[in-house]
Parts: C-alpha cells; structure tokens; sequence
C-alpha cells in the first residue's frame, strides 16, 4: 500500500520518507535593464534616503556635512 509520505512493508511496518520537492528552472534574465533590477535599486534607494533623514535627525547634522568634519 502506498499513500503519500510513507509506504506499509509486507510485515505491517510503515516506512515513512520525506516529499521530493518540485525542481523548476527560472529562465528570466536577472541582470541589465529589466524591471528585477529597477525595483532592487528603488528600493536600495529609498532605504538610503531614510537612513540619511535618520542620521540627520538623530545627529542634528547632514551626512556631508558629518563626513567633511571626521
């Protein structure tokens, strides 16, 4: 008897084992100009601008202006 996920042996014992997963192959370019590559650098974008509005709130001066006086 099979079902899915485990096997009974002749003797009444179940021999469980694990569910292959699905292999795919995912054919999209992932480099260049595509809309993968446009949302990644938006995002990264947006994510400095924030720590930047961050740093100046927190620090009372502006990045340049913070890396010109180290």
């Amino acid at each position: 008897m099979t079902a899915r996920g485990y096997t009974t042996e002749e003797g009444g014992r179940l021999n469980v084992y694990a569910l292959e997963p699905k292999v795919y192959v995912d054919d999209t370019q992932q480099f260049g100009f595509n809309t993968y590559a446009e949302k990644l650098n938006g995002r990264l974008a947006m994510l400095g601008f924030a720590s930047a509005l961050a740093f100046e709130a927190l620090t009372g001066q502006g990045v340049v202006t913070w890396l010109t006086h180290l």
